[in-house]
């Protein structure tokens, strides 16, 4: 498993390479799209419990 560093280098540098390559909207896609992945990621290991958060 990757620690908290390493992931960040690879979604800064899957931005940067969306930035350079794909232009503005490329780049707000792949911002988008690795938040989702890192919610639906952090309810399926358990470090976020999306119960307590509807509960409000």
């Amino acid at each position: 498993m990757m620690n908290a560093g390493t992931m960040g280098l690879v979604a800064g540098m899957a931005l940067g390479f969306a930035g350079y390559f794909g232009g503005f909207w490329a780049f707000l896609l792949v911002l988008v799209l690795g938040a989702a992945g890192l919610i639906v990621g952090l309810v399926v290991q358990g470090d976020l419990d999306v119960r307590t958060r509807r509960q409000r």
